[in-house]
């Protein structure tokens, strides 16, 4: 996967009980906030997986909400993301076999598919272990496999990437 360097602004939410006269400890408490808020959100369609904030560039003046009290931060900063790529090579484990192929798991990529149809000389071999197999080598559950992908989709209910993947070609396949 490729990483990226994104500048972002988000509004980070801080409840009047972290609020405090120095300042220092509401820094604190807005960039703790920020970190939790990226943790929870997890990805984004136009940016892929948070990986790290890295800067925090500017901290706005906050506005209070009349209801609650809350104060809302508008904040800027740069993040560490990661995104997949059509026809990046990338490595994976099998994570489930079925007879119509392979998920496997990458990093944050939890859903990444390998069709049958695109190993043409490997074969489904059922029972209790599952597998593929082919005349050197075999797909089984937590092989590392070397594979290329060949398109991926944003899933907003999952907020996460679907990837297709294919192990055709030159030096792909289990390690």
């Amino acid at each position: 996967m490729v990483f990226l360097e994104a500048e972002m602004s988000w509004n980070v939410l801080i409840s009047p009980s972290q609020l405090d006269r120095k300042g220092l400890l509401l820094r604190k408490a807005i960039i703790v906030r920020l970190l939790e808020d990226v943790t929870n959100r997890r990805a984004s369609k136009e940016h892929g997986y948070y990986v790290a904030v890295s800067q925090l560039k500017a901290i706005s003046e906050g506005k209070v909400r009349e209801l609650t009290g809350d104060v809302l931060f508008p904040v800027s900063f740069t993040c560490i993301t990661l995104k997949p790529m059509k026809g990046e090579v990338m490595v994976g484990h099998v994570d489930r076999i079925l007879k119509h192929g392979v998920f496997l798991k990458s990093g944050p990529v939890e859903s990444i598919f390998l069709a049958e149809k695109s190993m043409s000389d490997y074969k489904y071999i059922g029972g209790e272990n599952a597998m593929f197999m082919n005349d050197h080598s075999k797909l089984e559950k937590d092989t590392a496999v070397r594979f290329k992908v060949l398109g991926f989709r944003w899933m907003e209910a999952d907020r996460q990437f679907q990837l297709l993947a294919t192990i055709a070609g030159d030096f792909l396949g289990p390690l």
